[in-house]
């Protein structure tokens, strides 16, 4: 009898074990910071070269003479040369196309892979919350690509022109900058070698509706990219 009353407990199926989305990040973040900096836009850097202006019988003795009695004025013969023509019409053209340093933020996280699996996508963001006003939350959020073995760490670094926000509580105003804010980093989603992925709740990576290759051209870019 006492086997009989046994028998329907032993049919109850268990709980299935899943992963839910409260479990703990993937990557441990040891230290952060937000700096103002000021780099080339992306894809600015050049490899032209100018070719070399032609050596004439008039600029050997130019540089000689030229300090001692050249007249204020006088024009350099390298210039009417065809090779310096060109070099300086290559000058203006290339300055034309090559965008100005811009002035913004370099926001970087060193993080630790506490996973068993190599990550090779990650997706973070730095926030800055305001002291005098908690419902001010401002997210800065990059995507980054880079290869972190198990067990090793790494410093991430992301460029933009936004920084904190703009718009502050008159509260804050009597504050020193560095009070102004209390700064933190979050992971959104971290992509594996094996194509697996883990994902932060209330966060989907769907919503920031990115382009079919923006993972592959972020390869080709700066580590992080500034969504």
């Amino acid at each position: 009898m006492k086997f009989l009353l046994l028998l329907p407990l032993l049919l109850i199926p268990a709980p299935a074990v899943q992963k839910t989305s409260e479990e703990a990040p993937p990557l441990a973040v040891t230290s952060f910071r937000c700096v103002k900096d000021r780099k080339p836009a992306e894809n600015a850097v050049s490899v032209l070269a100018s070719p070399a202006p032609a050596v004439t019988a008039a600029n050997k003795n130019f540089e000689r003479q030229r300090r001692i009695n050249a007249p204020a004025g006088e024009r350099d013969p390298n210039a009417d040369t065809i090779d310096g023509r060109s070099a300086e019409i290559d000058r203006i053209v290339q300055e034309s196309r090559t965008p100005q340093p811009v002035d913004g933020f370099t926001y970087s996280a060193k993080v630790q892979n506490a996973s068993g699996k190599l990550i090779q996508i990650i997706f973070w963001e730095y926030r800055f919350l305001e002291a005098a006003n908690p419902t001010n939350l401002t997210r800065r959020q990059f995507l980054c690509s880079t290869r972190i073995n198990p067990d090793k760490g790494k410093e991430l670094q992301g460029f933009s022109l936004l920084g904190p926000s703009d718009v502050v509580d008159v509260k804050s105003l009597s504050k020193a900058s560095a009070d102004q804010f209390l700064e933190g980093v979050v992971i959104n989603r971290v992509e594996y070698s094996d194509g697996s992925f883990w994902q932060r709740k209330d966060w989907n990576v769907d919503d920031l509706k990115l382009a079919p290759r923006a993972r592959a051209e972020t390869r080709n870019l700066p580590m992080c990219r500034s969504l």
